[in-house]
């Protein structure tokens, strides 16, 4: 994966046994991209464009600058502000270029030297890399390219680019990158760093969002999300497209395409968790889909209750939508501390219950004698579904009432999501009662897949309504390649979420 330390597919655990496990684990999207040209600040508007990525990705970030030719990167373990705590590390990144990357490394190691953006340097050239997404050839193409000598400097997917850029026979520097791009499949918003350009370069599917933003000198931005172009003060042009490559010099934008044969499947996660909600998507407002997913939610929900109560912070705008569509009061019934860590994998019960009781507080005076709708954006293992059930029941809610604001999650992804094993999925092993009554909840209802695509309303006759949705229904927009056996043989298997 782009942002993570593994190439086994399915090198999560195999076996989970009759006992649920408790470690606590969300969704957590790859990585972001950020990349200018054409500013004299270059560096620190692409720290400032990083920030606004900050929630996808915290183990790591790194920025890389191009000064009339000569390119300098800083890269570190950690958070953006952590990683350039000391200023002196930004002011060195000079030039008028740069890109940067925040990284989520999932499994494997956390180690500096997968963190991006790379550089690679050669006797005629050099030029730097960053990467969104996941291949689902990479263990293929990387044994490939090492019984053609080529060594490998990370663990990272994401460097098997750069030696297909290297190793192509095309006489032109283009054409190298259009047949490496040819080469590589799945998910990948790419973008590279020359001496004279900037290129940026986004799947056949369109799976990992990327857009073109333009600053009030002129300057050219590239950004994971639109949220990233309010903070610098730049203006939204356009989506990259599916199977395009965008390419930026001194001269302008001009737009190529690597393939034809392309076909809209943005990762519908980014609608329902991963995306900020100031950020567009293909034309949509996320914080607008996720509202009129709770709407669409609403409209599905079949049961009495009395409040909504959305849980911070991705699931608020659901819950907005749901109150308003339902009538029912939307009320601040889950507090969220914001200055705990990001997880916690405690190696006790006791540990990890504290763990999310720090994080999360039930508001008493608010839910007390009150049949609850609990609003979340998904479940992975049920865990956190279960603690947050109990701390409302504890609170004296008289009921809980679970509403799922997207279908439920019972497939792996391919393309650049932590979601590596059906085993992990509470939804792949269990009816929607037995979730259920694993969650301790008095109901529970997802949103349909249907009601999932009308609600997101993307202008386009591409199926699914221009989705990804196979973590949901098993349809896969692509082959899986090195990811398919095991993924067939996976089928077969069920884990019990049963304490």
């Amino acid at each position: 994966m782009a942002c993570q330390a593994r190439f086994s597919p399915f090198s999560g655990q195999k076996n989970l046994g009759k006992k649920m496990t408790y470690e606590v684990k969300s969704l957590n999207e790859e990585c972001g991209v950020f990349g200018i040209w054409g500013h004299l600040d270059a560096a620190k508007l692409t720290y400032f464009g990083l920030h606004s990525l900050q929630h996808r990705g915290q183990e790591g970030a790194g920025i890389l600058s191009n000064d009339q030719g000569q390119l300098k990167r800083h890269r570190d373990m950690g958070l953006l502000s952590e990683v350039f705590k000391n200023p002196t590390k930004l002011d060195k990144l000079t030039g008028s270029a740069a890109i940067g990357h925040v990284r989520y490394a999932t499994a494997g190691e956390a180690s500096a030297d997968n963190i991006q953006p790379f550089i690679f340097r050669f006797h005629d050239m050099q030029f730097g890399l960053a990467h969104n997404g996941n291949l689902t050839n990479a263990e293929s193409l990387k044994k490939e390219l090492e019984q053609r000598g080529a060594i490998f400097s990370s663990t990272s997917d994401s460097e098997i680019l750069a030696h297909l850029i290297r190793r192509s026979h095309n006489p032109s520097l283009m054409g190298k990158i259009k047949e490496a791009l040819s080469l590589v499949k799945g998910g990948f918003a790419y973008i590279l760093l020359f001496e004279d350009k900037l290129i940026a370069a986004l799947d056949p599917n369109g799976f990992r969002p990327l857009s073109i933003g333009k600053m009030a000198n002129g300057a050219v931005v590239i950004s994971s999300e639109t949220c990233a172009f309010e903070v610098i003060g730049a203006e939204w042009i356009r989506d990259v497209k599916p199977g395009e490559i965008v390419i930026i010099d001194d001269s302008g934008i001009q737009y190529d395409s690597y393939t034809s044969d392309t076909q809209l499947a943005i990762c519908s996660m980014e609608y329902i968790y991963f995306a900020r909600p100031d950020s567009n998507i293909h034309g949509v407002n996320v914080h607008t889909a996720r509202k009129r997913m709770g709407a669409q939610l609403a409209r599905e929900f079949k049961h009495e209750a009395d409040i909504v109560v959305g849980v911070p912070n991705s699931s608020l705008s659901a819950a907005m939508g749901f109150a308003e569509e339902s009538g029912l009061p939307n009320e601040m019934g889950l507090i969220k501390n914001q200055y705990t860590q990001r997880t916690f994998i405690q190696p006790t019960q006791e540990l990890r219950e504290q763990g999310v009781r720090m994080k999360l507080s039930a508001v008493s005076g608010v839910v007390k004698g009150k049949r609850v709708v609990m609003i979340d954006d998904s479940i992975v293992r049920g865990t956190t579904s279960r603690r947050i059930v109990q701390l409302l029941k504890e609170a004296g809610a008289s009921e809980v009432h679970v509403a799922i604001g997207s279908p439920a999650l019972a497939y792996p992804c391919f393309y650049g999501i932590d979601i590596q094993t059906r085993q992990e999925l509470i939804a792949a092993n269990h009816t929607v009662e037995e979730t259920c009554q694993i969650i301790g909840a008095d109901s529970l209802t997802y949103l349909s897949i249907d009601g999932l695509i009308d609600s997101i309303g993307i202008e386009t006759d591409a199926p699914n309504g221009g989705l990804c949705v196979a973590y949901f229904d098993g349809d896969y927009p692509t082959p899986l390649y090195d990811y398919e056996e095991e993924y067939r043989r996976s089928l077969g298997d069920k884990t019990s979420f049963y304490k």
